[in-house]
């Protein structure tokens, strides 16, 4: 039967159709729409418009070399990658994991048009291989935002309704070692808005963040801070309470006078240029010319910033980043304690 109402992409809006075997009736129609919905809730926004992007790119490299997208060919596929890896004329090359991103969107493109693609093939495969060894570098890790940095970063937020909103934004995100995307799609509530990716609670002693992750639901504890200055959880009721926040959306835009909240939710890119313009504003890294010194710094860097910083046992801060492994934790230390453990004196040498 056809997979009628899986998608490409998030700019899919045909109303899906229902099997041929069945008759049309209003209680199916619903259904259908139902599935669909469920269908686009299968990934995240962000990742769907990746992936939309990732198959408009290739099916233009093939319609340019005469070749035809469907069905999927491993061969064709091969020669796409290894045109990333090393393209002709002024094309930039692609990362590793830039490539490994392109065939995970193509592989989800197929399946929503009930073709499979096998990445095992050896025509895909061993040329990934290659690419891997011949062009892989340890990645490229962004800044980490510590806490003197966080300061000087606030500093720089003017005393208006936007400003308290980007300083709830900063030291939530800092606090809560958020992603960028997870920082925006918080609600007031529970079930506020149909694209929440979570919600908080205000408590005595903190905040409860529960959001929705790619492995499922977890929770996020934020405690409050030594001062109101640098103090998350009094940073996020003085937003709400000022832009009088009680449903829906948490981080929203400010209209042009900056005084009053609108219901818009901002989008993730808002967090990236709040940081990029505040380490800008706040002169970290003079060192540094300021195009790399800006480039330095991303959403990444609250994250990081907060397991650099955070004088705990690493455990706690894996749990509170969600990550599955320590390994994947060591990778946000920028100032962690490597020869903490000494092997070689434990071993008699």
């Amino acid at each position: 039967m056809e997979q009628e109402y899986t998608l490409s992409g998030p700019e899919d809006q045909d109303r899906p159709a229902l099997p041929a075997s069945l008759a049309g009736s209003g209680a199916l129609d619903r259904l259908v729409d139902t599935a669909r919905d469920y269908a686009r809730q299968a990934a995240s926004e962000n990742t769907l418009k990746a992936y939309a992007k990732d198959w408009a790119a290739f099916t233009r490299w093939c319609r340019l070399r005469g070749a035809e997208v469907l069905p999927p060919s491993p061969a064709l596929i091969g020669l796409y990658i290894a045109d990333l890896a090393a393209p002709q004329g002024k094309t930039p090359a692609l990362s590793v994991s830039s490539i490994e991103r392109r065939l995970s969107g193509l592989t989800w493109s197929y399946a929503q048009r009930g073709e499979k693609l096998d990445r095992k093939d050896r025509h895909i495969a061993t040329v990934l291989a290659g690419i891997r060894r011949k062009h892989a570098r340890p990645p490229a890790q962004k800044e980490a935002i510590l806490p003197e940095d966080l300061r000087a970063m606030l500093a720089t937020l003017p005393h208006d309704l936007r400003g308290l909103r980007d300083r709830a934004i900063l030291l939530i995100g800092f606090a809560g070692g958020l992603r960028r995307s997870e920082i925006v799609s918080l609600d007031h509530g529970k079930d506020d808005t149909p694209d929440s990716g979570g919600w908080v609670e205000i408590l005595d002693d903190g905040v409860l963040i529960r959001l929705r992750g790619k492995t499922g639901w977890r929770e996020v504890e934020i405690a409050r801070g030594s001062s109101d200055a640098t103090c998350p959880v009094h940073a996020l009721s003085q937003w709400l309470h000022y832009a009088r926040i009680d449903f829906g959306p948490i981080f929203t835009a400010v209209s042009r006078s900056s005084l009053k909240a609108t219901p818009d939710r901002l989008s993730d890119k808002h967090v990236a240029r709040l940081i990029k313009q505040t380490v800008r504003d706040a002169g970290l890294r003079p060192d540094l010319p300021e195009a790399e010194r800006i480039r330095l710094y991303s959403g990444h860097s609250l994250r990081a910033g907060l397991a650099s910083s955070a004088e705990v046992d690493e455990r706690y801060v894996q749990k509170h980043l969600g990550h599955a492994s320590a390994e994947m934790t060591r990778r946000y230390q920028r100032r962690r304690d490597r020869f903490r453990v000494n092997l070689t004196k434990a071993a008699g040498l």
